[in-house]
């Protein structure tokens, strides 16, 4: 048995999108009146409204030359910086191959600024502890006070189902389980003495407590270009944000690097094994301390043999010790390695060799004005662009054009709130590509009401009442438009994805439209469309509600209800009787053997040349005994007995309840009429027995 089709809830679901709109600018309006970051319009980038531009030039102190790789490393690094502060839409570029011009849009506060111009240090601390990337879990005390000698989890427990810990839950849990001596004081000088840089003792109960605060997880601690003090111990991030680490005073700088090349390892034949690394090599002084440093490491445990490269205050790399090494010549590989990874790093590690710091040239403020008058004509396009649908929408589909109009306009509403939110949540800041992404969106949108559109207005072309074509016609539209949207939505993605700069602007509202095209035709279109049927307007097919059956050529048999059958274009008798509507189109009568349609022809008019209208029916003429005249000619009497008699088309429901289209009802009706020949030719040969 057919399943029943599902009932739909257009108010319920109109009043879930409301409550959702109004839920979006309520936020808006609760952040822009309690804090100063929200906004209720959306922050600018600098195409748009300018900014600071500083213009810094790399000076290496040894006077050593500075080659390109290291102006690209400089570049990523400030980037690093500039992001995970949180200045989105900022502009990092090479100028001339030996200045780095940084905008950054809006007045940016002195603090990223001296950020930005810090220079990176490199060095090679011994590690003392390594752990997850999260803060500590409060939950875990407990099991520390089982096990004293091993460390606090960073890590939600299993059995820990409940909310997560709020940021005095973590600093009172850190500062007890660091309080090691339980005086209620967090003491910065080490217990004792320490022998070497992987000495324990370098943790205090001052490190301690930054250790198991320390969230690496936030990009916000990922800023780097932080204080980073030779001869003391620090709290460290990795710079993916995936561990974080307690790491010795330093054992060598990046002065001390004289090369640092990536390749294949090759085995003791001298053939290449497939693995890459980085091949390290040190200058004199560096080769002693290393000897010492790598011979310590090599007899300790996991993880205190290990060794952190430390770049602007991140670490970037903690190998493993394996061997004592005393020429200063070191590899560095394992099977994470790739050749972008193992380029990368040397690319760093030859980046921390040179002590280079940034000379600010110059620092000035960006004028707005031609982004100004450039948003102004952006601006100015989507609103002719927007009008030029509007009028095409009101021209092809009257009062749904409405429907349509109603429907851009929520859209708008709805992208101008999600962007003031990013803009208040992710500092997002709107670029001209941006704009331009916005525009092209509008006929993206305006592309799935067509298809809603077109797909009812067939459904009336093929007879149906506006309820049943959009009961029929609604989920094929919707596939199509999802289908539609799917593309739009992974081109997206992969430009922004694979694109830089203002590019990236251009491909996120793209998306983002795409997004809330989806949500505006799913839960306001045809949840009003589902309304508007109810309607007499254009329920009743107005020649101005876009759906009048007439214009759109409607030519098929209109199931009218109740088992009643007609055609649209023809007008209705004044004289019908009620007993008579309630026959099929093209059904004899009993009484009279005439056709409905013969009856609704004016006289005088011929008779349409239709076999079913000619053919009596045999098995009705026979229960109700006519009196018919025979026919006049012997040839016509066995012509007509020749021809099967059309059975009248079944009605347009079937047994479960689901609507038939014109053509299963044909197909229905040749299969009666089919197996009626059967019946007849076998009643035909029984008689003849």
């Amino acid at each position: 048995m057919a399943a029943r089709p599902r009932r739909e809830h257009p108010v319920r679901t109109l009043v879930l999108l409301g409550v959702l709109v109004a839920a979006l600018f309520g936020s808006l309006i609760a952040g822009s009146r309690f804090t100063e970051d929200a906004s209720m319009t959306p922050k600018l980038a600098l195409d748009l409204e300018g900014g600071t531009q500083l213009i810094l030039t790399p000076r290496a102190s040894d006077g050593s030359e500075i080659t390109q790789e290291d102006i690209d490393q400089a570049i990523a690094i400030m980037r690093q910086r500039v992001d995970a502060s949180g200045v989105a839409e900022a502009e990092i570029t090479n100028q001339g191959g030996s200045n780095i011009v940084v905008a950054l849009p809006g007045t940016p506060d002195d603090e990223t600024i001296e950020l930005v111009g810090q220079s990176a240090q490199l060095r090679f601390r011994p590690v003392l502890v390594v752990g997850g990337a999260g803060p500590i879990d409060p939950q875990a005390l407990e099991e520390q006070q089982q096990n004293p000698s091993g460390q606090p989890s960073e890590e939600p427990t299993e059995e820990d189902t409940g909310p997560p810990p709020t940021r005095e839950e973590i600093e009172q849990a850190a500062r007890q389980a660091a309080d090691s001596d339980q005086n209620g004081e967090l003491s910065d000088e080490p217990a004792q003495e320490p022998a070497n840089s992987s000495d324990q003792a370098w943790i205090t109960e001052q490190l301690s407590y930054d250790y198991f605060t320390l969230d690496c997880t936030d990009p916000a601690n990922r800023t780097g270009g932080g204080r980073d003090p030779v001869d003391s111990p620090i709290v460290a991030c990795s710079q993916q944000g995936t561990e974080k680490y307690i790491l010795g005073p330093t054992s060598l700088t990046g002065s001390n690097i004289v090369s640092a090349t990536s390749g294949q390892s090759v085995n003791q034949q001298g053939y290449p094994t497939g693995e890459w690394g980085v091949d390290l090599r040190l200058d004199d002084s560096g080769s002693e301390v290393f000897g010492q440093l790598s011979e310590r490491l090599v007899s300790m445990q996991q993880p205190q043999n290990q060794f952190g490269i430390v770049l602007d205050g991140l670490v970037i790399s903690a190998p493993v010790m394996n061997a004592a090494i005393y020429d200063g010549r070191a590899r560095i590989d394992g099977a994470n390695f790739t050749p972008e990874s193992a380029s990368t790093l040397a690319n760093q590690l030859n980046f921390g060799s040179l002590p280079i710091d940034f000379e600010i040239q110059s620092q000035e403020q960006i004028s707005a004005t031609l982004g100004t008058e450039q948003l102004s004509r952006g601006i100015l396009a989507g609103l002719i662009g927007a009008g030029l649908v509007v009028v095409y929408m009101l021209w092809q589909y009257r009062g749904l054009g409405l429907l349509s109009v109603a429907s851009l306009v929520l859209a708008g509403v709805i992208t101008y709130g999600l962007i003031a939110l990013m803009s208040w949540l992710v500092g997002y800041r709107l670029s001209l590509p941006g704009v331009v992404g916005l525009i092209v969106a509008v006929g993206i949108t305006a592309d799935s009401f067509i298809v809603y559109f077109e797909r009812i207005r067939d459904e009336v072309r093929e007879g149906r009442t506006l309820a049943a074509a959009i009961e029929h016609g609604w989920p094929r539209a919707r596939r199509t438009i999802l289908a539609s949207d799917a593309v739009n939505l992974t081109a997206a993605v992969v430009l922004y994805l694979l694109a830089v700069g203002g590019v990236q602007g251009f491909a996120f509202t793209l998306g983002l439209v795409t997004l809330v095209d989806v949500v505006v035709v799913f839960g306001f279109t045809h949840a009003v469309m589902l309304l508007l049927v109810r309607t007499k307007f254009f329920g009743q097919g107005h020649k101005l509600s876009g759906l009048e059956p007439e214009s759109l050529g409607a030519t098929s048999f209109t199931y009218r209800g109740r088992g009643r059958f007609g055609r649209p274009e023809a007008p209705r008798a004044a004289t019908r009787e009620p007993a008579e509507e309630r026959e099929l189109v093209g059904a004899r009568s009993v009484r009279t053997g005439t056709s409905s349609v013969d009856r609704d022809r004016p006289a005088g008019d011929t008779a349409p040349a239709d076999p079913a209208s000619k053919q009596p029916d045999s098995a009705e003429s026979d229960s109700a005994g006519s009196d018919r005249p025979a026919p006049e000619s012997g040839a016509d009497e066995g012509s007509a007995a020749d021809q099967p008699a059309r059975a009248p088309l079944p009605p347009p429901v079937d047994e479960d309840g689901r609507r038939l289209t014109i053509a299963e009802r044909r197909a229905r009706q040749r299969k009666q009429e089919a197996e009626a020949a059967r019946t007849g030719g076998t009643d035909e040969k029984d008689g003849e027995r």
